[in-house]
Order: structure tokens, then sequence, then C-alpha cells
């Protein structure tokens, strides 16, 4: 007899998968924060990126397509938990919206520290929110068309980035918004930077709504850990079969007189907009990470993981105003010792800052992610 995971079981598995790429993500922020002197493009250049960078950058790749995957999926748990489609479109209409006022805002003054802004940067948190006011419509199409809908979203959207519109025209603010990664000037005192272009995402954020029912209550726990298995290695099947090809979707890889850059040649993908590539990569890793987290069960490391994805805008909110005031801290003791920066000499000290901060951060997102489970009474807690 094959009996349904217990729901705390099932749903510790997202939140450790969660808690794991917030940690990713720390990491790069980290990076962003105390190793500004050396930034990198995108796609990284392999010839002016060393190993343990280009490591460092391409761990953080996991961080938005998975956070987005889950939001979908956690939004089809929800819909389980209240009262369906109805309920699930509202909230996702209403964080939707919180999420965008919180990245224009608090979000984007923990990056500057500037009022009022000359630039406000429209980042992940803006994607997620925008994906899932779209989602909230979404949701009442039927399963199969929007697992289509996602597909062709996702595989298809690679094919628009030819398409330019006449720099400042409304076209090109909204393809800006949509696809294109670029500045947008509202006053002469103010620009918009479109970091993340929507589109994409709102495909990522809808596959994890129609993967839902594989976490679904009564659903068996090996039929969904089967599931989970054929759509990671069938996604990094695809990116290994395109990227070897150098065809559709992504700038071409090449052969270096070094084994180890070749290897991150080919590993070498675009983020902004994140391409086919990009998201066959990290989703396929997701979902083999995922597979692992549930079948590792409840141990101590998991629960650990779990703490920092059962809060993660309270971690995301925390963590950007600690690095902030780390780094004013800094320049007051040090000053600027890299032209207009204050940075680490090395990749190491950035991988240390970013194992040292989590032992920081734990015990108050612990407490938070507490508060969350003991008070449901307070409606507010459901969007952070």
């Amino acid at each position: 007899m094959t009996d349904a995971a217990p729901p705390r079981q099932r749903l510790l598995s997202i939140d450790a998968l969660r808690g794991l790429v917030i940690l990713f993500m720390l990491l790069d922020h980290v990076r962003e924060t105390f190793l500004l002197h050396r930034q990198v493009s995108d796609p990284m250049s392999i010839d002016a990126t060393e190993p343990a960078l280009f490591l460092s950058r391409s761990l953080a790749h996991l961080c938005a397509p998975v956070f987005v995957l889950l939001t979908g999926l956690s939004a089809f748990l929800y819909g389980q938990k209240y009262r369906g489609r109805a309920d699930v479109s509202a909230f996702l209409f209403k964080r939707g919206l919180f999420l965008v006022v919180l990245e224009f805002t608090l979000v984007n003054f923990a990056w500057t520290f500037q009022l009022p802004p000359s630039v406000i940067y429209m980042q992940v948190i803006w994607a997620i929110g925008v994906s899932m006011i779209a989602l909230a419509a979404l949701v009442w199409l039927p399963r199969p068309l929007l697992i289509a809908l996602a597909l062709v979203i996702i595989g298809g959207h690679n094919s628009l980035d030819g398409l330019h519109f006449t720099p400042g025209s409304s076209l090109q603010t909204l393809w800006s918004i949509l696809h294109e990664r670029s500045w947008i000037q509202v006053t002469d005192t103010l620009r918009l930077r479109v970091t993340y272009p929507v589109l994409p995402w709102i495909g990522v954020i809808a596959l994890g709504y129609a993967v839902g029912p594989w976490f679904a209550n009564g659903m068996p726990p090996a039929l969904r850990q089967r599931y989970l298995l054929l759509g990671g290695v069938s996604a990094l099947a695809g990116f290994v079969l395109l990227r070897a090809a150098n065809g559709y979707g992504e700038k071409p890889w090449q052969a270096h007189e070094s084994s180890v850059q070749t290897l991150m040649s080919f590993f070498n993908v675009t983020k902004y907009p994140p391409s086919l590539l990009f998201l066959a990569l990290t989703l396929g890793i997701g979902m083999l990470l995922l597979l692992a987290f549930e079948r590792a069960g409840h141990k101590r490391w998991i629960s650990v993981l779990a703490v920092f994805g059962a809060a993660p805008m309270f971690f995301y909110l925390l963590h950007l105003f600690v690095l902030r005031l780390l780094y004013v801290a800094c320049v007051a003791l040090f000053g600027l010792d890299h032209g207009n920066y204050f940075g680490f000499d090395t990749i190491a000290a950035v991988w240390w800052a970013a194992l040292l901060l989590p032992l920081a951060l734990y015990p108050p997102v612990r407490w938070f992610a507490g508060l969350k489970a003991r008070r449901r009474d307070l409606a507010w807690l459901k969007y952070l």
C-alpha cells in the first residue's frame, strides 16, 4: 500500500530547497556588495573570470528560477488549503502588487540608501510580483492549456530576441518590461533600470503552478518523485543537447586551451532575460534537488535550511539591510580601497562572509518563521 507523504514532510522539502537557494542568493549579494570592483558580465567573460568567481556566480543562477517555480507551486498549495482558484487569484493579485511596491521602496532603498532615488532597480522582487499578478489571471486556464502556455513562453521567448523598438517610445518601454533589459527615463531626475524583464518569469511561475498537483494531498510520494526525476532529467538532457549543438537561444560556447575554461564556457548562460538554456539548466537542477530533499526526510540540515525557506521575504529584507550597513561600516573604518569602492581582495573572503552571515541571521529568521506558524490570525504575515 502506498500512502501520501505526511504534509509536513512534503512541505519541508519545498522550504528546504527555498532555503538553499536563499543562501546561494546571500553568497551572490555578498559578492555584489564587497566585490563590486570585479563585476561580471552577463553571460560572463571566460577569459576575465576566474573559476572560483564563475562558480560563485553560477550557483546564484539557481536562485530566481527555483524561487519563481516554487512561488507558482506554493500558490497551488495555497488554493488547496483555502477555497480554490478564486482565493488563489485574489491572493496572487494582492501579494503581487505588494511585492512591486516593496521593490520600488524598501528593497530599492536597501540597495542604494538614496532618498529620493535617482534610479529604481526593477529586480527579482519586481519580477516575482508582476509574475504573480499575471498568474492571478492564468490560474483560470485549464491545466493542459496552462502547461502548454508555460512551455511556449519558456521555450519560445528567445525567438523574440531580435525584436527592438525605437528608444524612448511607448512600445520600447513596454518591451523593456517584458523582454529587453534596458533603461526607462521617467523624469529628468529619475530612471528605471529593468534588470528582470518579466515575460520568461511568467512562464516559470505558470509552470510551477501547473506542477502543483504533484504535491497535492493524496499524491503518492513514489509517483511525485518519479515525476520530479523525469522532469529534472529531461530538462538537463535538453540543455546538454541544445548546448552541444550551439544553436537556439544562447551565445555560442567555445573550446579553450584549458579544459576548465571550456567547461565554464559550456555552462556560461544568459540570465537577463533568462534564456531557454538558462532555465533548462537551473530548473532541471532544482527539480532534482527537490527530489533529493524529499528523500532525505527530516534530517537536521534539512530542517535548518527549511527555517530560512519558511520566511523568505523577511530574510531577503533583513540580509539586504545588514549587508548595506556592514558596507557603510567598512567604508567608515577602512576607507575606499578599490577606487570608488571598499572591497575584499579575494573571492575566498566572499565565501567566508557568506558562510558566517547565516549564523547571525538564523535566530531572527527562526523567530519570524515561528511567528508566521503561530499567528495564523494575522493575515498580513502571509505577505512576508
